[in-house]
């Protein structure tokens, strides 16, 4: 289970994330990931008394992945995934991930895959100089 604080729950969050973030597609998910700024790490590390704030996982599962059923499905195996991947990413990322119609017929072990090497692309294109 994706732990409460780790929870985007604003369609801000969504929007800003999907719009400047970086994004890698895969035959079952796209992910994007919007990386904290500069100013936000050395605000954070500059107030010791104030936690960085946690990286913020959404998950967008439209009605072509399935009917309720499917989606719901969906979403709790990319809950599971991503919660065991949140080691991953930076204190205050946004990452939004958004199933693919394939994903409905797909296991659990293949939309794990697909995640690692969306995640593993996202991740070294936000690290690399633009």
């Amino acid at each position: 289970m994706l732990p409460a604080p780790h929870r985007m729950r604003h369609r801000e969050d969504f929007t800003r994330a999907v719009r400047r973030g970086r994004r890698a597609g895969r035959p079952l998910l796209a992910v994007h990931l919007l990386a904290p700024t500069a100013r936000l790490d050395v605000t954070a590390e500059a107030t010791a008394t104030s936690a960085a704030p946690p990286a913020l996982v959404g998950l967008v599962v439209s009605r072509a992945v399935g009917p309720a059923v499917t989606r719901t499905r969906v979403k709790r195996r990319l809950r599971h995934l991503t919660a065991q991947r949140l080691d991953r990413l930076r204190p205050g990322a946004l990452l939004v991930v958004r199933a693919n119609p394939a994903s409905a017929d797909a296991s659990s072990a293949a939309l794990g895959a697909d995640l690692d090497r969306a995640l593993d692309r996202v991740l070294r294109r936000t690290e690399a100089p633009r």
